[in-house]
């Protein structure tokens, strides 16, 4: 177990990252550092620039996805991304983030999101297809690169 929070089995999503302590809105939550940079963009890619991919270390690639999650992406001065509280988050609260945040397209999920969310989206979808309110709501909890990509509208 690592401090904090802890790899659990999710009916209906095989696994899951769970918090082991509570956290408060704007604190870190996990650290992020980067393993390997790859060749590609795959489903558990972080892309970290416009064609830049990598792996993240750790119970990182084990987070899942929620179109109302309760963690965003800051960028540490590795490159990796942290997860940071957008929300309190409980004790035994799985910790979840919006693909979205740190990727401009995606291409790597079925067709219907599985987040069970109120808030659900119904599919999986990267920050170029995010709707502006959306976006709005994610600000300060993103990768910047994205706000780049949305300027010169590239990829």
């Amino acid at each position: 177990m690592e401090i904090g929070f802890e790899l659990r089995k999710v009916s209906g999503k095989d696994e899951g990252v769970f918090a082991t302590q509570s956290f408060q809105i704007g604190e870190r939550v996990m650290i992020g550092k980067i393993e390997k940079v790859l060749d590609k963009n795959d489903s558990h890619a972080s892309q970290i620039s416009k064609n830049k991919h990598v792996r993240h270390a750790g119970l990182i690639s084990k987070v899942n996805h929620s179109c109302e999650p309760n963690c965003g992406i800051k960028v540490n001065e590795t490159g990796g991304h942290d997860f940071v509280a957008m929300k309190n988050i409980n004790v035994d609260e799985e910790i979840t983030f919006d693909y979205a945040m740190r990727n401009y397209s995606i291409d790597y999920f079925p067709d219907q999101c599985a987040c069970g969310s109120t808030d659900c989206r119904g599919r999986v979808t990267g920050w170029k297809d995010l709707p502006e309110m959306r976006k709005n709501a994610y600000k300060g909890f993103v990768a910047p690169y994205l706000y780049e990509l949305d300027e010169t509208n590239t990829l």
